[in-house]
């Protein structure tokens, strides 16, 4: 069994309001004033991660996600619970947290890779390539207030990833970054991890998580909603959002995964199947063989439009390909109560080897996440293999063409 290097065990962060500043003062001295208000933005948050796991902290904003990572790097206490760290962290939270603002780039990496323990001389050793991890050019050398937002994340990124660390926090600072910068920042990551380097990772980017991430802590309100693989819990939250209004979310093991199962009945699934070319079921398609998706619908209440969608994922809940009928000008307007509607996807499987899977929606506009009527994560399941196509890697097959030529060598050579 692998060793924990953290452990959360029931962290609860709690924030008083009295009636004056007086009475907050009065219990520095022992004079104890029952507050007037308390307001716990965390409680009872406990989850392990071991040695080279990649961990993702999801929620909404408000959640608690910010505040949990800041406990944990210590930079703010927790009223209960501890926490246990084994190794050095290196962290990235606000943007620009550890930075003085007066500083230059060089000098606030010097000073933040000294308040890391990093001793004068392998600072020194550091700086040129944290100077050129950034590319900031030469405002490395002038101060950090000018810097534009963008250039403080270069910045901190390069400085908090100078060198491997044991444990590596980051929360939600890179999602100001440029895309050039996300993908240089994300590229180092997933070396530091086939590196064996333990990641906590915050982020709404539902891509990055389930990429990067081996499993997910989901929480609402300061508590931990469900703890669990990525596409789970991300599937399990997506649903929430979208019951902001009515109905309900259920959560069912099918085919030994979790399918997340929302709406509020207003129009429903009543069959959802996976047809070869000749209308018969399958569950295993050969690269390149022709399917239909096939969704028998009934509208039970009368609803201003009907939109349905469908998204189609890898094994590793990856989008593939996904869109609606809104984004296809195909929506049905008014559709009554109590009438039917069958929805026919022909979809070329255009796919490499590997397991697939189909979530479906049906909603009244652009997107699921308002006026959910009926949302099923993990609706089909199904195989492809490649029987006839030339060997490809990828989990796409595109029909190229490679065209070989012979050049006559020229005659010089040939003398």
């Amino acid at each position: 069994m692998t060793r924990a290097v953290l452990v959360v065990d029931g962290i609860g962060k709690r924030y008083t309001r009295y009636a004056s500043e007086w009475e907050r003062v009065a219990g520095w001295f022992g004079f104890k004033r029952p507050p007037l208000e308390e307001h716990w933005v965390l409680r009872g948050v406990s989850f392990r991660v071991e040695r080279g796991e990649a961990v993702a902290v999801i929620g909404a904003n408000g959640a608690g996600k910010s505040t949990l990572l800041k406990i944990i790097t210590g930079t703010t206490r927790a009223n209960e619970g501890q926490v246990q760290v084994a190794g050095p962290v290196s962290a990235l939270l606000e943007l620009g947290l550890g930075f003085n603002s007066e500083l230059t780039g060089r000098q606030n990496a010097r000073h933040v890779l000294a308040m890391q323990g990093i001793d004068a001389e392998r600072a020194e050793s550091l700086l040129p390539e944290i100077e050129a991890f950034a590319e900031i050019g030469d405002y490395f050398d002038q101060p950090t207030r000018i810097y534009s937002s963008g250039m403080v994340v270069r910045l901190a990124f390069s400085v908090a990833t100078a060198q491997r660390p044991d444990i590596l926090i980051v929360d939600e600072a890179l999602s100001v970054g440029d895309a050039y910068f996300v993908h240089k920042s994300f590229q180092r990551i997933r070396g530091f991890r086939e590196l064996g380097t333990t990641l906590l990772f915050v982020s709404h980017d539902p891509g990055a998580v389930r990429s990067l991430c081996d499993r997910a802590v989901l929480l609402e309100s300061g508590r931990m909603a469900m703890e669990g693989e990525p596409s789970e819990v991300l599937d399990y939250y997506n649903a929430r959002i979208a019951e902001q209004q009515a109905g309900t979310v259920r959560v069912e093991r099918r085919a030994g995964q979790a399918a997340t199962h929302s709406g509020n009945g207003f129009a429903r699934f009543l069959d959802i199947s996976l047809l070869d070319a000749a209308g018969k079921p399958v569950d295993i398609a050969k690269s390149g063989q022709p399917l239909c998706i096939r969704a028998e619908v009934e509208v039970t209440e009368s609803v201003p439009a009907l939109v349905f969608g469908f998204m189609l994922r890898d094994r590793l809940g990856q989008p593939v390909f996904g869109t609606n009928t809104h984004h296809t000008e195909q929506v049905v307007v008014s559709p009554c109560a109590d009438s039917r509607w069958r929805f026919d996807v022909q979809l070329p499987a255009h796919l490499g080897p590997g397991s697939y899977s189909v979530s479906l929606a049906l909603h009244a506009e652009d997107t699921h996440l308002s006026s959910n009527f009926d949302w099923r994560d993990l609706a089909l399941v199904f195989q492809v293999v490649n029987l006839d196509l030339p060997t490809f890697v990828g989990c796409s097959w595109i029909p190229v063409k490679i065209h070989v030529h012979a050049h006559p060598l020229p005659s010089a050579v040939l003398s």
